[in-house]
């Protein structure tokens, strides 16, 4: 019992430490279906309940004006029954039958562009964070698990919806998982015209023209590793890339052809 106090302890301490340090994260990052596999066993990769430690991530920024940014993100996760929570989203199912499951899914997507962050970006329009609520599917075969999701703005910021149809493969030994993934992203015009590379008549200039992405479709990969060190403490890698829409990655305002995350971290099983 000591013991299992003194571990709790040093968790809060660490996320208490991470919490100072931690900055709202822009990064998209999804850890995919990764519910699914949970189990209450003493080694799964994937346990069922409450984690709680925190993780760094580092990515590409987005806009040209921007530069890469680390991020120092402390938190909590669940893997429940029912609810997954995982931090700025959640699932709740509401079916489960044999190999296929319905959920409702809520996200809280944090606003990425303030005209203050760069001289370039001045008189752009600030992009703030929105509420998406949505549903979602998932189905599990032998060798994937496959996942279809659908969402929109429901705070009236950006007005836009995206969809997503996505696949995992996972390979679970013992204590340890590895699983690569792969799908595609459908954004909105509206969704990818405010966060992903708009410019509007009143934000255009000399130097930065009017750009209207439209609708968008990007190809995504990841692959997500998990370690159960042991009863109380795993470790998680994350590591995301999307390969964007021509009209996204051709905006005056984008500075690569892609974006690439990836993220490690630590938490204390509860």
């Amino acid at each position: 019992m000591k013991n299992s106090l003194i571990d709790r302890g040093i968790a809060c301490f660490a996320l208490a430490i991470l919490a100072l340090i931690a900055i709202p994260a822009q990064a998209e990052v999804d850890l995919g279906s990764l519910d699914l596999l949970a189990s209450n066993t003493d080694n799964s990769p994937v346990p069922r309940g409450a984690i709680v430690g925190g993780i760094v991530i580092s990515g590409q920024a987005r806009y040209q004006a921007l530069d890469n940014e680390v991020y120092a993100i402390p938190g909590l996760v669940y893997f429940g029954e029912k609810l997954v929570y995982l931090g700025d989203r959640a699932r709740y199912y509401f079916y489960k039958e044999g190999q296929f499951s319905a959920f409702a899914y809520g996200r809280v997507r944090f606003g990425n562009l303030d005209p203050a962050d760069a001289v370039e970006l001045a008189g752009m329009q600030q992009r703030d964070g929105q509420l998406e609520m949505g549903i979602g599917a998932n189905y599990v075969t032998p060798y994937a698990l496959l996942t279809v999701r659908a969402a929109s703005d429901v705070t009236g910021t950006s007005k836009g919806q995206e969809a997503l149809l996505w696949a995992d493969f996972p390979i679970v030994k013992d204590n340890l998982l590895i699983m690569p993934g792969t799908g595609v992203m459908i954004r909105s015009a509206k969704m990818a015209n405010y966060y992903f590379g708009g410019v509007s008549g009143g934000e255009a200039t000399a130097t930065r023209p009017a750009w209207d992405t439209g609708t968008t479709i990007s190809p995504m990969a990841a692959l997500i590793t998990s370690y159960r060190f042991n009863k109380d403490w795993i470790g998680l890698f994350a590591l995301n890339y999307e390969w964007y829409d021509s009209s996204i990655k051709n905006s005056p305002l984008v500075q690569h052809s892609g974006e690439l995350y990836a993220g490690a971290g630590v938490g204390y099983v509860w």
